[in-house]
């Protein structure tokens, strides 16, 4: 720490070098005068200053002191005992006012250890907004090098320049949530809170509570008032996960809110002022449940502000290694295992799959295959899909194919199920054991 000492008192000012040198990482500099200082153009992080100095006032040095090295921390020391110069030099940027008796000493260095804790403070707090915005950057937490997610990453960035509302739609497990805190963590308000709300898991009852907040009394059981998350995330953003789910009658008073830009907490009547980035999403088609009479449709269109699709897996395969090695990745050093391979056979299995779960499922699937591999290779024996026969039937039907090709999609699945029992998937699928085994045989695959 750089300090710097301006005393024309030669004796006091060698007295305070000499103190605060005491401490190991403490390099203090003498000047005699103002003038001295600021034409050395040293950096320094405490200016010790003397009040009463004979070629600068107190005040105007203190003040050209936060003008030309407003980085530096100022102490003034002085031998004026007057409360109201301290209190004016105190406003006016002081860090502290030290009078020049026998205890000056120690006051100095203990104002000197809480700048030291004040800074270090300062640095960690900006290494982890560093961090935050390093760990949202779009090609850092969205891997993937598809043309499909590149559309997406210019979406965002053109999101992150304003305070438009965001709609992020997608199915389930592709990541809605890590968009929106991408966009909030890469945006001006990334200082301020991000708040996400699961509207599709909070009682209907209860919604318009959580969201709004209410007062003490409002309600059976509301014994103090609470603060609801709009409040919470003001001057942030919001997140509304699955909007879709929300009550019709609760759309009405959202919408209100968007509009007015203020909210009213139940069993109050002053409302409160609101500066809000809105972020919502939904695996839902949200026009058709306008259409549909399930979505007020001037919400509809306050909400969708900037929309973004988000595909599924399936339609990124490109991205499939590249997701499954960030996992493997994360995983292996949050458990300290060690480099951890996908062997060729383990990735061809990977890209065969269509992952109905999305990028979630991916997730799962590689860090099991991680706690279950020997040797740090995954194999193929280690990629386990738990799908269900639905999910499978749901995946084969997103795929472009022939009528006849469905069939003997839909088939092998149904052999899979039944452990290849051709008498008991012909009875569930209510076909000919026949049509079968000519498929059977056409895929050359043995029956049993």
């Amino acid at each position: 720490m750089n300090i710097a000492i301006i005393e024309d008192d030669k004796w006091y000012a060698e007295m305070i070098k000499y103190h605060v040198n005491l401490n190991p990482d403490v390099d203090a500099k003498v000047y005699e005068n103002a003038a001295d200082f600021f034409a050395d153009k040293l950096h320094c992080d405490v200016v010790v200053m003397d009040y009463g100095l004979p070629d600068m006032e107190g005040t105007v040095l203190l003040n050209k002191l936060k003008s030309e090295r407003s980085s530096a921390d100022v102490v003034v020391v002085s031998a004026q005992e007057d409360v109201s110069t301290a209190i004016g030099l105190l406003k006016n940027g002081a860090f502290d006012y030290i009078v020049k008796d026998e205890d000056a000493k120690d006051r100095l260095w203990n104002s000197i250890n809480l700048i030291r804790e004040k800074r270090q403070m300062k640095e960690r707090i900006e290494e982890l907004e560093h961090e935050v915005t390093s760990k949202y950057a779009f090609s850092n937490y969205i891997k993937g090098n598809s043309a499909v997610l590149k559309g997406i990453y210019k979406l965002m960035e053109k999101a992150c320049r304003t305070a438009i509302n965001v709609s992020v739609t997608g199915e389930t497990g592709t990541g809605k949530e890590l968009v929106a805190k991408a966009i909030h963590y890469n945006s001006d308000r990334k200082k301020k809170k991000f708040v996400a709300v699961n509207v599709s898991a909070i009682p209907s009852e209860l919604l318009e509570s959580e969201l709004f907040g209410h007062e003490k009394g409002a309600f059976t059981g509301a014994g103090a008032r609470r603060i609801g998350k709009f409040e919470e995330a003001n001057k942030g953003t919001i997140f509304l996960d699955e909007i879709g789910e929300m009550d019709f009658s609760l759309q009405a008073k959202l919408l209100r809110v968007i509009q007015e830009r203020e909210l009213v907490r139940i069993g109050d009547n002053n409302p409160v002022k609101l500066d809000i980035r809105i972020i919502c999403a939904t695996h839902k088609n949200l026009l058709d449940e306008v259409r549909k009479g399930n979505f007020r449709e001037d919400l509809y269109y306050r909400l969708i502000g900037l929309p973004i699709d988000l595909p599924p897996l399936r339609n990124r395969k490109e991205d499939i290694l590249i997701l499954a090695k960030h996992f493997i990745s994360d995983f292996s050093k949050l458990n300290t295992m060690g480099k951890i391979e996908l062997n060729q056979d383990a990735q061809d299995k990977l890209l065969s799959y269509n992952f109905p779960g999305n990028i979630r499922e991916l997730k799962a699937l590689v860090e099991l295959a991680c706690a279950i591999c020997e040797d740090g290779l995954i194999t193929a024996d280690e990629i386990n899909f738990h799908a269900t026969s639905s999910n499978q039937v749901e995946d084969v039907l997103n795929q472009e194919l022939t009528l006849r090709e469905y069939n003997n999609q839909i088939i092998k699945i149904y052999l899979k199920q039944y452990d290849n029992n051709v008498l008991k998937v012909a009875a569930k699928l209510d076909v000919g054991k026949s049509t079968i085994y000519r498929m059977l045989k056409e895929e050359k695959q043995p029956a049993y």
